[in-house]
């Protein structure tokens, strides 16, 4: 399946990516490629494969919820770079709007 380069730089533009246009043309290659492979697996008969969400046998193991000491305030802030009226103090991530 041969992508178009609009379909890349729509890719490309979703994914936030600035590509020249020899990496459109190299990832139109790849990316049909790709889309290639993904038909040939489609072919495959799996109607004697039942569903499966996990592989492995997978068990829960889960403890009672007790109660339980936490760790001094002084020993969980112990290593923090920096630290305000007894909490971390982290740089703000979002500016508030003015």
């Amino acid at each position: 399946m041969l992508l178009t380069l609009e379909d890349v730089e729509h890719v490309a533009h979703l994914a936030r990516l600035r590509l020249s246009p020899d990496e459109l043309e190299h990832m139109r290659d790849q990316l049909s490629k790709i889309l290639d492979h993904f038909q040939m697996l489609q072919q495959i008969d799996v109607s004697a494969v039942p569903p499966t969400a996990q592989v492995t046998d997978l068990i829960n193991v889960m403890r009672e919820d007790e109660v339980r000491p936490s760790l001094p305030r002084e020993q969980a802030l112990a290593n923090a770079p920096e630290q305000q009226d007894g909490m971390f103090r982290v740089r703000a991530i979002f500016e508030e709007a003015s």
